[in-house]
């Protein structure tokens, strides 16, 4: 029976129905990608003046920036969404309804690897794990935002402009709501719980239960979340808790390969989607960072847009136990 389940890190209500992934047409599924035209990737190496000049990279053998020899590469959005300096408040209109704030912050590409591929699941296990630590470096060199964003998106379905693998960073002057909500609820969380972390006992409970767990290495521990907002979601989070991605310690990048394996593995190919890193805002005392995968195989449609209440196709359960024998 189709069933309404809460989220606890964030209280999103998704209605899970796996009924309904048996209609005519309605099991998810994806179609290969076509592959990248090397001669038209900017993001390819020996291609570096197509970007802007380069922020960061990583060259083992040594040589100047903005030339081949790189292994990941970090570079200012093209087009960006934020800018350093992004002016001052204005208001529209004689009320104070309509105010548009600077857009200030910073925005970063992240180039995950020279190799003309589209999703981290077609990279080398190590160049995922240069890759991870370079995301996190340069999330650190923005310590002094309120929160900093680090997001993938792959393929055109799922919001990729340009197809090669690569992760774009915000860096925000203001805690989103959505994350400060999380705050809150983790912070109330410990406070009832006289010291408990709120990710660290809903990842023991889920290994207790054992249904939704994909796999589980010496750093981390993958999942389908039980409120999945979309099917085959995945999470990942480190086995010892600690409230920031980017500081030192295991970052879980093997199991992450893993996970993303697995979908292009069951799906024969890697699936459009979404993926983020959630670390402690600003004021968070009481967190746990972890990484979330949103394959984008159905489409938002009238009910998720006009009340924000997901509906997923296909249990957490199953998708866990599906992509367990990937």
């Amino acid at each position: 029976m189709p069933e309404i389940r809460i989220d606890p890190l964030s209280g999103h209500r998704t209605i899970v129905a796996g009924e309904r992934s048996r209609r005519p047409g309605g099991e998810p599924s994806c179609a290969p990608p076509e592959p990248i035209d090397p001669a038209r990737d900017p993001f390819a190496e020996g291609h570096e003046e197509r970007t802007p000049p380069e922020l960061y990279a990583l060259r083992p053998d040594g040589g100047p920036p903005n030339s081949p020899g790189w292994t990941v590469r970090v570079v200012p959005n093209l087009y960006p969404a934020l800018a350093p300096d992004a002016g001052e408040p204005e208001r529209r209109g004689d009320s104070e309804l309509l105010l548009a704030l600077p857009a200030t912050g910073a925005h970063e590409v992240i180039v995950n690897g020279p190799q003309p591929v589209l999703s981290l699941a077609e990279l080398p296990v190590e160049q995922v794990a240069a890759a991870v630590e370079v995301w996190r470096a340069r999330m650190r060199a923005h310590a002094d935002a309120a929160y900093v964003q680090l997001i993938v998106n792959e393929r055109h379905e799922a919001g990729a402009s340009l197809p090669h693998t690569h992760a774009q960073l915000y860096a925000l002057d203001f805690v989103p709501a959505d994350i400060a909500r999380e705050r809150e609820r983790a912070g109330a969380y410990t406070t009832r719980t006289m010291g408990h972390t709120l990710l660290e006992d809903l990842i023991a409970e889920e290994v207790r239960h054992g249904e939704r767990i994909v796999a589980i290495d010496e750093q981390a521990v993958l999942m389908a979340p039980y409120g999945s907002r979309v099917p085959f979601q995945l999470m990942l989070a480190p086995r010892a808790p600690r409230p920031r991605f980017e500081d030192d310690g295991p970052s879980g990048a093997a199991l992450l390969h893993d996970g993303l394996r697995r979908l292009a593995r069951h799906f024969g190919s890697s699936p459009p989607l979404n993926l983020w890193i959630r670390t402690a805002p600003r004021g968070a005392e009481h967190f746990c960072w972890r990484i979330d995968v949103l394959p984008r195989l159905t489409h938002l449609a009238g009910l998720e847009l006009s009340t924000g209440v997901n509906l997923n196709i296909v249990a957490p359960e199953h998708a866990a136990a599906l992509l367990r024998e990937a």
